[in-house]
């Protein structure tokens, strides 16, 4: 049975695929957080996703060809998720959504540092990101220095100083009282 397209535009059937409200956010948190079992997905998630809804994405992606599914040899009843080479491909659209969130919207300055970072890295840094992301998920040898650490790294450093901040906010009203 043919699937049924409202057209055959090239963006529309991009956002068939992966328009919902989840599908990007879950293969965000596998491509930029290494989250690859139900389990990580599904308690670490910062947008707070129902278990239901989280099995209906990953077998959505699965379906369409965005992810790939395993059994985990450690443990019979889990799975593990890795990106396909598709879905590796959608780095300069996460790139593109970053830069366009941190210029119009209120994100969160330390959430914003991977965006900025890429950003700032250029088509070079997102060239070693795929290609990191190859190495993890696909199973090609690693070229270069790790992109993931870098902006882990950021962000770390990121989180730290806002929670330094905060505590000094906390000290500084403290006095006033």
């Amino acid at each position: 049975m043919a699937e049924i397209h409202r057209s055959g535009c090239a963006i529309n059937l991009t956002l068939e695929a992966l328009g919902d409200r989840w599908s990007l956010i879950v293969i965000r948190d596998i491509m930029f957080l290494n989250r690859r079992h139900f389990r990580e997905l599904l308690t670490n998630s910062l947008e707070g996703i129902a278990s239901n809804i989280l099995a209906n994405r990953l077998s959505h992606l699965v379906e369409i060809g965005l992810l790939s599914k395993v059994e985990d040899p450690s443990h019979r009843q889990k799975a593990i998720y890795s990106l396909t080479e598709p879905a590796i491909q959608l780095v300069p659209l996460f790139v593109a959504m970053g830069s366009w969130g941190m210029r119009h919207t209120a994100v969160e300055r330390a959430y914003a540092v991977r965006s900025r970072l890429l950003e700032e890295g250029g088509p070079s840094m997102w060239t070693g990101l795929m290609d990191e992301l190859r190495s993890l998920h696909l199973g090609h040898p690693m070229k270069g220095p790790s992109v993931i650490a870098q902006l882990t790294e950021g962000f770390e450093r990121a989180m730290a100083e806002e929670e330094k901040a905060s505590k000094g906010r906390g000290r500084s009203s403290a006095r006033r009282k």
